[in-house]
């Protein structure tokens, strides 16, 4: 209720029309080595739908880094991953929020970001952002509605993209994109 309700009152805030289904979720977190050390960030992290889902895979909640830009559902994720680090703010300001909180390179992020719907640039910086907070060779996992990558080519040569396919069984049916530097 608390997530169609956001999407009643800031449509454009959102990433999702609906939260992510339980497939989706699962297709994104099989991206992240549970077993990798380092912290896992996810980016719009919602009501928790990927956040259980990386739970499930074995990712410790202690090693997360919720970042929420709705004061709503960071409190809902404050009561039901205690142990998670959650963070209120702008995940498109990634290295503000996060740079001088990590004690070690992340293992992965972890993106519901609406990241089609930014201007290229804004994505761009993001995912170099990001990059910088990350061991090397680990996973930044995005999903989209769209059938084209969210991160275009020309956006780093130095990026490598893989897409799963489509996860019907998600509302609308969505793709899960895993980038690697290097």
């Amino acid at each position: 209720m608390a997530f169609i309700r956001s999407w009643i009152e800031k449509p454009l805030s959102m990433g999702a029309v609906t939260p992510s289904g339980k497939m989706l979720a699962r297709a994104m977190a099989r991206a992240v080595d549970p077993d990798a050390p380092g912290p896992v960030i996810e980016l719009g992290s919602g009501t928790g739908a990927l956040t259980k889902a990386l739970v499930e895979r074995g990712v410790e909640p202690s090693r997360l880094f919720l970042v929420e830009f709705n004061p709503s559902f960071c409190r809902l994720l404050r009561t039901r991953y205690p142990e998670a680090t959650v963070i209120q703010g702008d995940a498109y300001r990634i290295q503000h929020l996060l740079g001088g909180l990590l004690k070690e390179p992340a293992a992965a992020v972890v993106s519901g970001l609406p990241l089609q719907t930014k201007p290229f640039r804004q994505r761009t910086r993001l995912i170099d952002e990001a990059f910088e907070l990350m061991a090397p060779d680990a996973p930044f996992v995005q999903f989209t509605y769209a059938m084209v990558t969210p991160i275009p080519k020309r956006a780093s040569h130095d990026i490598t993209a893989h897409a799963s396919a489509l996860v019907w069984q998600n509302l609308p049916p969505a793709r899960v994109w895993v980038y690697r530097k290097g």
